[in-house]
């Protein structure tokens, strides 16, 4: 047990985004269809469960294990996994709005709160440090991802000025990263395998972006469907390269498939509610079954290698 804290790597956030976006996914889906499956309220529970397993873990891993932590926090590639915290508060608030307002109010403070420190400190590590180009990599989205996520409840609580200031940060430093990012993997070498997996996050901003500036306008205007399109492509682009990412070993970095997923799964039905164009409605069910899918693999590979000792393992 003392092996499995000691390098319970902090990645495993990620599970609890998927499960919390698949929750998300289902509700909106079950509201814009009228249906009345329950699905998402039990995902939702079960995405508290595992929060509060893998929180309870990390913070027994930060109480005994102090050093492995800071490497962690100081490392070039997982430290971008820590904004994962509070992205699942967020996520959390978001999906428990319709449950208790009031739960949620304190979900998003605490979230909204977390990664506004956790933006700033990376950031300014970014700046302040040397890094190589080989550093960088889709999971350095993950900061700017929880920024776009804040208005989505966001607006529930707060003044719709400061709304717009995290989104703003948040489309900005997307588009300065996808820059950065797409340019190391284009002209430098590929990615390694434990991080092919990440390519998906490219899908979550413009998917997430799309959710959070239709919640905060109320329409779906010309720049809505500029981000709601690119999400699009950049799924159909990852599909298109499934051979890359077929027979690769499991990695904990196997999440990072899942909450992209999710976030294009309910970008699509919120434009099929906008439009009712049948397309985008075929296509939000498409990526749920799909979505769905890709969850239930991560997770049982997940427990799997649970078994085997496979993921608390040092690097």
């Amino acid at each position: 047990m003392g092996h499995v804290v000691q390098f319970f790597p902090i990645g495993l956030f990620a599970s609890v985004m998927g499960l919390c976006g698949l929750s998300i996914a289902y509700q909106r889906f079950e509201q814009v269809f009228g249906l009345h499956l329950g699905i998402g309220l039990v995902l939702l529970v079960i995405a508290y469960i595992v929060f509060a397993v893998v929180g309870a873990v990390y913070l027994t891993k930060l109480a005994k294990h102090t050093t492995e932590v800071v490497n962690e926090f100081n490392h070039p590639v997982k430290a971008s996994f820590f904004p994962a915290i509070s992205i699942s508060l967020l996520l959390l608030s978001i999906g428990t709005l319709e449950v208790s307002h009031e739960v949620a109010r304190y979900l998003w403070i605490a979230g909204a709160g977390l990664h506004f420190v956790f933006t700033i400190i990376i950031m300014s590590r970014w700046i302040n440090r040397s890094y190589e180009i080989a550093h960088s990599n889709p999971a350095w989205f993950i900061p700017v991802v929880g920024n776009i996520l804040v208005p989505i409840a966001g607006v529930e609580f707060a003044h719709i000025e400061l709304m717009w200031f995290f989104f703003s940060v948040g489309l900005f430093f997307w588009l300065v990263l996808f820059t950065v990012i797409f340019y190391r993997i284009i002209f430098h070498n590929p990615l390694p395998p434990k991080l092919m997996p990440t390519l998906f996050i490219l899908v979550a901003p413009p998917a997430m972006g799309f959710a959070s500036y239709t919640k905060m306008t109320g329409e779906m205007d010309g720049f809505a469907r500029v981000l709601l399109y690119v999400a699009i492509f950049f799924v159909f682009l990852l599909f298109s390269m499934a051979r890359n990412f077929i027979g690769l070993n499991f990695f904990v970095s196997w999440w990072a498939y899942t909450f992209p997923m999710c976030a294009a799964t309910i970008a699509t039905t919120l434009a099929f509610k906008f439009t009712g164009l049948a397309l985008l409605g075929w296509l939000a069910a498409i990526f749920i079954a799909v979505t769905t899918l890709i969850i239930a693999i991560v997770a049982v590979q997940t427990i799997n290698a649970f078994r085997r000792k496979a993921v608390c393992v040092p690097d």
